[in-house]
């Protein structure tokens, strides 16, 4: 086929004279525009030099011009070690196009990606500086100015650590040169200060990995089945603006909490205790206990924190207008979630958390939402979690066609006043969210309570081991 009628860039490949209307597409060879906008982009550079009113329009053209050399110098084919250009008969080159070797080309590239990074360097462009400067690197490691520029484009940008990195590269290259050996005593208090700190975080986050760790065993030895919910609200920043006064109701009883999990307590000989979260929706109310034990009875919390009264008393709740909630007066439930039977669950429900690798994620994913790991990772964690629950809801749409198509409210179970701890988390319909053990509480003749289960099936009752 010639190549005047091709389609494609093989049917142009597959015919004899390829390189020949290949050519064609270009005024000159690559290789010598690439030399020419090399050489307009250091002309352009000396010209913001000299330039008395520091016009920064002359390294911007530079910058462009160093950008098309480094288009072109993409489009030269190296030649091989030791090729010799043709000539004809009287020992002259037939053409005086400049050939390069892949080693030669790809310093060519370097070359041109440190000159861009010196003239955004004039202007301020920091982040392009540190762009450029690696992207030289990537084709010379042995660009002494590269890493120059990339330890000053650090230091600017305020990441002392990478730019530590930066100039300790760049020294074993050049063990003497004065401008990074400048820049390493200027900043040497604050790279050996970052790097402690990153390494007081990598403790840390292997101290947390261990925790989990030891959690996830701890469940899957006593059939404990751990949850977790959306931990964002929204899939983009308009959404989000629009919802933050919803973010309650979207969460139901499980907003993320402090970062508390199960552990062992000391005082109490290694038992194990849980975060527990009591919610009382008919006054819209709600406490938090750091550590329950497991042995520990329900009924002698309720007791602490809901004492029973005399007739002429009052609670010590200054929302408990009617002294109901004494501890003889409450009904106690936890809600039954992870029914389905496939993995399409609606967006606002709780998951399962099936395995240690992505209960990991969602404890890490959490803290970072909270910013205990700075603002970057904050993003990045909200980035991870609105694509998840952008999987969600397109999966839920595409079974039950809305995202309105609610499923039915969660059946409850009671439990028993005098159950512990360990009669609830031995339960199999239990699903701990968010690790929090989450109970429901009402009193017992409260209308509120009445429409709870109006809306929620009460499938069974706790009782303590011993009534069993």
């Amino acid at each position: 086929l010639p190549p005047l009628f091709a389609t494609t860039q093989e049917d142009i490949e597959n015919s004899d004279l390829a390189e020949a209307f290949t050519s064609l597409q270009y005024d000159d060879p690559p290789a010598i525009l690439m030399e020419q906008n090399k050489k307009k982009g250091n002309e352009s550079f000396i010209k913001g030099k000299k330039n008395l009113a520091k016009n920064v329009q002359y390294y911007r053209d530079a910058v462009n011009q160093y950008y098309e050399a480094f288009f072109w110098a993409e489009k030269v084919e190296p030649v091989e070690e030791g090729y010799s250009p043709p000539v004809g008969d009287d020992g002259i080159r037939l053409d005086d196009i400049p050939f390069y070797t892949e080693n030669e080309l790809n310093s060519y590239k370097s070359t041109l990606c440190t000159n861009a990074a010196t003239a955004h360097m004039q202007i301020k462009n920091w982040g392009f500086v540190r762009n450029q400067s690696s992207k030289a690197l990537e084709f010379n490691k042995d660009n002494i100015k590269a890493w120059y520029r990339l330890a000053k484009a650090h230091q600017m940008l305020q990441n002392w650590e990478e730019a530590g990195d930066a100039i300790d590269s760049g020294l074993k290259v050049e063990k003497e040169n004065k401008e990074l050996l400048t820049i390493q005593k200027i900043l040497e208090k604050k790279v050996r200060k970052a790097r402690l700190e990153r390494q007081k975080r990598e403790r840390a986050r292997a101290e947390r990995v261990a925790k989990v760790k030891e959690v996830w065993k701890h469940c899957k030895e006593k059939n404990i089945s751990l949850g977790r919910v959306s931990l964002v609200s929204a899939v983009t920043d308009e959404e989000d603006e629009n919802e933050d006064a919803d973010d309650e109701n979207c969460w139901h009883h499980h907003h993320p909490h402090t970062g508390v999990i199960a552990q062992r307590s000391m005082e109490l000989e290694g038992e194990w205790t849980w975060p527990c979260m009591f919610v009382y929706p008919s006054h819209k109310q709600s406490d938090f206990v750091k550590n329950f034990a497991e042995s520990e009875m329900l009924a002698m919390r309720m007791a602490q924190v809901f004492p029973e009264i005399g007739e002429t008393e009052e609670t010590t709740m200054h929302w408990d207008f009617n002294n109901e909630f004494q501890c003889g007066n409450l009904a106690i439930y936890f809600e039954v979630y992870g029914t389905e039977k496939d993995d399409i669950i609606h967006p606002e429900s709780v998951e399962r958390l099936k395995d240690q690798a992505a209960t990991m994620k969602f404890y890490e994913a959490s803290r970072a939402l909270k910013g205990d790991e700075g603002h970057e990772m904050e993003q990045f964690a909200k980035l991870i979690e609105r694509k998840h629950l952008h999987i969600q809801r397109k999966k839920w749409k595409k079974k039950h066609g809305s995202l309105w198509a609610k499923p039915d409210p969660n059946d409850v179970v009671r439990v028993h006043p005098a159950a512990t701890l360990n009669d609830i988390l031995a339960d199999k319909r239990l699903v701990i969210p968010n690790f929090m053990v989450t109970f429901v509480l009402f009193p017992e003749n409260h209308p509120a309570h009445e429409k709870f289960l109006k809306e929620h099936k009460c499938i069974g009752i706790v009782n303590p081991e011993n009534l069993q």
